[in-house]
């Protein structure tokens, strides 16, 4: 988990470069889709929202303590860099994401990022990601300032 927080702070600061993985199957970078994230609200966020902001997008599930122990250090790491124009967003995707969500904002997330909740499949769709393969969370995607996805990191990627 740090060496993945640690990279997390590299890929804001630019020192790593984008690369596709064997777990990726889209080429990066690519335009990023719109993305909706239906806040515990019943409002609904644009991904879009943010152009002009480097953008990470975690995809987690509700249940996942791997997903548990990220979200507080995402918060952290939104304090610190939210003055130079990052921006976190998390989306729970599991089965019980939308029952979950309230839950898990209130333990994990802690209102220091917005988190809504989402659908697996559009996840996938997101990430260019089959359906057929097996999907780890959390899994990260890097939105530069013109919308385009620079890397995305699936869960199970060292």
């Amino acid at each position: 988990m740090k060496i993945f927080a640690a990279s997390l702070l590299l890929a804001f600061t630019g020192i790593i470069s984008a690369a596709t993985t064997p777990e990726q199957t889209a080429p990066v970078p690519r335009k990023a889709p719109e993305l909706v994230f239906n806040m515990q609200d019943g409002k609904q966020l644009l991904l879009s929202s943010y152009r002009g902001k480097v953008v990470a997008v975690a995809f987690m599930f509700t249940t996942c303590p791997h997903c548990q122990a990220l979200s507080p250090i995402l918060g952290s790491i939104q304090r610190e860099y939210a003055a130079k124009g990052v921006q976190l967003v998390g989306e729970v995707i599991d089965a019980a994401a939308k029952d979950g969500l309230a839950n898990f904002n209130a333990l994990y997330a802690k209102g220091a990022f917005p988190v809504g909740w989402n659908e697996q499949p559009t996840a996938l769709e997101f990430l260019k990601f089959p359906s057929s393969k097996p999907f780890y969370v959390p899994s990260m995607a890097f939105i530069d300032r013109k919308g385009f996805i620079q890397a995305q990191y699936i869960g199970d990627n060292d």
